[in-house]
């Protein structure tokens, strides 16, 4: 058993301590075994549950979320710690000097007239930071890791700030449509459909953009709508005492049909 004072109430400090002592001599055994890539996933999900906190508007559960965040960055700096690398303490040195360095109309000189021109200093003094020379070099610092609807966004947004753009919403429209028939020339034997179906999920991103809609949260509804409308969907076959899977296409199209109609038309 480690030595270590309960409390009525504990802060930053006192988690960096309990991390530590996890992972030390006498801790646990899971957590003394644990890398940054064992737990990786770990970090994903937490932050993915903090975000559907905020989704749900829940304060409480937003609060306990953060807190999971909280606990994978301490975790991981201690890992480093071990290693005589860094520190948490060097992790909050390092995102104290960015905020300062990118925030020179607040801790320096530099005048701003608005949001828009800070975001534009704040792209400039990135690329600086980064030694991003090119336009180019932006678009790969793009992270590989994001998910693939918000990286395709990403990467069109930087390459549009150099200029690489449609001029309006018909040149991405068109663009969709020019895609759909590639796929559907793929899947007729003319070309790789896994390449053509990408270039029509990428079009479809550039779509999204200039309506302003974020494409995972479209996809997302989709999903959900997809989710609802086939549980309906399965509920009508119920009704009528027959599974889904000794159901014809035709059928099974008919009760599509059902499901997108209003509950009252039951």
């Amino acid at each position: 058993m480690v030595e270590f004072t309960q409390k009525a109430r504990y802060t930053c400090d006192d988690l960096r301590t309990i991390v530590h002592l996890l992972r030390g001599p006498g801790g646990c055994p899971w957590d003394g075994e644990q890398t940054h890539a064992s737990i990786r996933r770990d970090f994903l999900e937490e932050v993915y549950e903090a975000v559907e906190a905020i989704d749900q508007n829940s304060t409480e559960h937003l609060r306990e979320e953060l807190g999971d965040v909280l606990l994978q960055v301490v975790f991981h700096a201690d890992i480093e710690a071990d290693a005589g690398r860094f520190n948490f303490d060097d992790v909050a040195d390092e995102v104290c000097k960015k905020l300062i360095y990118r925030h020179p109309h607040v801790f320096g000189q530099v005048q701003v007239d608005g949001t828009d021109q800070v975001l534009a200093n704040w792209e400039t003094l990135k690329r600086a930071e980064k030694g991003q020379r090119t336009s180019a070099d932006a678009v790969d610092a793009v992270s590989r890791t994001l998910p693939a609807l918000w990286r395709a966004e990403k990467v069109q947004k930087k390459a549009a700030k150099a200029g690489f753009d449609f001029p309006d919403i018909s040149g991405p429209a068109e663009k969709l449509t020019e895609e759909a028939g590639e796929v559907r020339r793929a899947l007729a034997g003319d070309g790789d459909p896994a390449e053509e179906l990408g270039d029509l999920l990428f079009a479809g991103v550039k779509v999204a953009r200039f309506l302003g809609l974020d494409p995972e949260a479209c996809l997302h509804a989709a999903t959900d709508k997809f989710a609802a409308r086939f549980r309906r969907v399965e509920e009508l076959a119920a009704r009528e005492g027959r599974p889904l899977s000794e159901m014809t296409l035709p059928e099974l199209e008919a009760l599509w049909a059902r499901a997108k109609e209003p509950r009252d038309k039951d």
